[in-house]
């Protein structure tokens, strides 16, 4: 189709209570979901990279995308016929603590072909004290995240297109006091639905510990209702066709809850089995389809730690990445307790300890023998094999992409014969860091100056009647922390050698053993072609590639000279990440990343 000749629908304006005060200064939004706004235009928007599949879902004709228009209509300086601009109000528990309103402060929705959306468009009653806007580096890393999790197969919001402009904003990345004139840049995002978690908390009486509230307190009638069947209306097609409004709400609502928990569980499963971590895992961030969602400080774990913090504003580890299925589980408890009017928090919290942990250990279990490759027959020891492989990852550190997809390279065997594992081996050893940077992951949770005086008080013997026993064990553990960081840092590097090499020899015949068990009994012709397949079925689970943050960080710092061909370099090889060959070794982005990588911060500052 032509850009002007769009099919809009807007049905969530149409279905759910708007304010169109279009009153332009930051307010609270009361009695409303969404909010009429306008974008605000920027000076001499360019178009870096855009999707085509992702256009696609727009029905967008590939030839409208190199007309002047497209990044006038894209970067949200004009407005697409049917396209109708508003802002959503939500809010959210943000790094555990309800926040009251938030909504959106810099994305704006321009309508629904699908669910269009567009990033850092311009100021909306949500924006607080920001302006509406985001940057070239957050916005480049939004872009090639969105699109290279759809390829890796991982539900989430897709990118169709991200465009800079001369238009500046002031930011301080590092919040370290030095702020930076940026280039204000346009994600334009597609979704089913931006619905998320924090939706449905506008309704929250006054929190006891904030003091905070959400708008709507008192307004549950009818507009929690409202919203409920909006999304199973609209976006939980079985459960509109078994329970059709208005019979029996309580079993409608019911089974809405089981779904988002069974969804929220299966998609933490796919991050910590691609090890993927999200950095800002607040209510206002969770999907309530099920999507991964708001790209802002995330990371993909390079040598495996699980306690890796991708965040560096999450100081006290939060959302480390061990601890996201948790994190997403405690998250589903908050929604239970904002959609109490409609279903009974007792029964949807029931729903949540029933369903949760057995959904995400099943789907993680299921994820995790695919990527072994076991997927012919079943062993009563196959969750041990999984539990041992996590243990000698995190004992070495090896990188976990490059481990996964190299374990396809040791071949099954139709008898018990003892088989050489030494190629794989000495390539798996050699993806594990050195002794001194291993020792990096021991971090303190503490401020220098305030672990000092931890230190002092315990020696006074004062800590625990100042901090309380909270206190005492927070010191014990910031103290184990330092100990092993000083054993690790001691360690040499032959030393290390020679243990990873011990473990992951320990592991990978174990593994051979069950391998073996695979194909017991075929012959020859029946073993080439399942060691064929488990090769083929593997690659397709393991990635070669993920956007690791020193790529994205290489990306940034050549756009922001002006040069957008590794950003489009990028992009493609992020589309094929399950590809074999050497359309992208140029890049020299498959081994482990530089030392330099180790010191990249990401924050939430965009």
């Amino acid at each position: 189709r032509q850009l002007s000749h769009l099919n809009f629908d807007n049905a969530v304006l149409r279905e759910l209570p708007v304010d169109d005060s279009k009153i332009p200064h930051v307010r609270q939004v009361s009695g409303a979901c969404y909010s009429l706004v306008d974008t605000d235009s920027v000076d001499n928007p360019k178009l870096i990279s855009y999707s085509e599949e992702c256009l696609d879902l727009l029905d967008i004709d590939e030839n409208e995308i190199k007309k002047p228009d497209f990044v006038e209509y894209f970067s949200g300086n004009k407005t697409l016929t049917g396209s109708q601009t508003a802002a959503h109000c939500y809010c959210g528990h943000q790094f555990g603590y309800f926040s009251g309103q938030l909504g959106d402060g810099r994305a704006i929705y321009l309508g629904e072909i699908g669910s269009y959306n567009s990033k850092a468009a311009g100021k909306t009653p949500f924006s607080r004290t920001a302006d509406g806007r985001a940057v070239l580096r957050s916005s480049i890393r939004e872009f090639l995240c969105s699109e290279a999790m759809f390829h890796l197969n991982i539900p989430t919001t897709r990118a169709a297109s991200l465009i800079v402009s001369d238009t500046k904003c002031m930011r301080d990345p590092l919040y370290d006091g030095h702020p930076l004139y940026e280039p204000c840049t346009i994600v334009s995002r597609i979704a089913p639905s931006f619905i998320r978690f924090g939706s449905f908390e506008i309704f929250k009486d006054t929190d006891p510990k904030t003091d905070r509230k959400g708008p709507s307190v008192g307004k549950e009638v009818p507009i929690l209702f409202n919203l409920l069947d909006y999304v199973i209306k609209y976006h939980y097609p079985d459960i509109q066709k078994k329970h059709p409004e208005p019979k029996d709400k309580k079993a409608r609502y019911t089974a809405f809850y089981r779904e988002i928990t069974e969804r929220t569980a299966r998609l933490a499963a796919e991050w910590q089995c691609v090890g993927f971590a999200h950095g800002v895992l607040n209510t206002d961030n969770m999907s309530i389809l099920g999507l991964t969602l708001d790209y802002g400080p995330f990371g993909f774990v390079d040598f495996y730690d699980p306690g890796f913090i991708c965040n560096g504003s999450d100081k006290e580890g939060r959302y480390a990445f061990e601890k996201q299925p948790e994190i997403c589980k405690w998250n589903l408890s908050k929604l239970a307790e904002a959609i109490d009017y409609a279903l009974p928090k007792e029964e949807s919290l029931k729903i949540l300890e029933d369903v949760y942990d057995s959904v995400y250990t099943d789907y993680f279990h299921h994820k995790m023998m695919q990527k072994l490759g076991l997927n012919r027959t079943k062993d009563d020891d196959d969750k041990k094999l999984v539990e041992s492989l996590l243990e000698t990852l995190t004992s070495t550190g090896a990188d976990m992409t490059n481990t996964f997809r190299n374990l396809n390279k040791l071949v099954m065997y139709a008898s018990e014969k003892e088989e050489d594992c030494g190629a794989v081996l000495t390539y798996v050893v050699s993806q594990c860091p050195p002794p001194e940077e291993y020792a990096s992951r021991f971090k303190s949770a503490l401020p220098e100056g305030q672990l000092r005086a931890f230190i002092m008080l315990a020696q006074q013997g004062r800590l625990e009647a100042l901090a309380g026993e909270a206190g005492v064990a927070l010191l014990r553990k910031e103290m184990e922390t330092l100990k092993l960081k000083e054993e690790w840092a001691k360690k040499s590097p032959e030393g290390k050698l020679k243990s990873d090499t011990e473990a992951w020899k320990a592991w990978l015949d174990k593994y051979q053993i069950r391998l073996n068990k695979e194909v017991a009994g075929l012959n020859e012709d029946e073993l080439k072609a399942a060691n064929t397949a488990r090769v083929e079925a593997m690659n397709a689970v393991n990635p070669k590639y993920v956007l690791r943050n020193y790529i994205a960080q290489k990306v940034i710092e050549d756009a922001e000279t002006g040069d957008y061909t590794l950003c489009n370099r990028v992009f493609e090889m992020l589309r094929k990440p399950f590809a074999e060959g050497e359309e992208f070794e140029d890049l020299d982005f498959g081994g482990t990343r530089p030392k330099w990588a180790a010191k990249l911060c990401v924050t939430c500052s965009s």
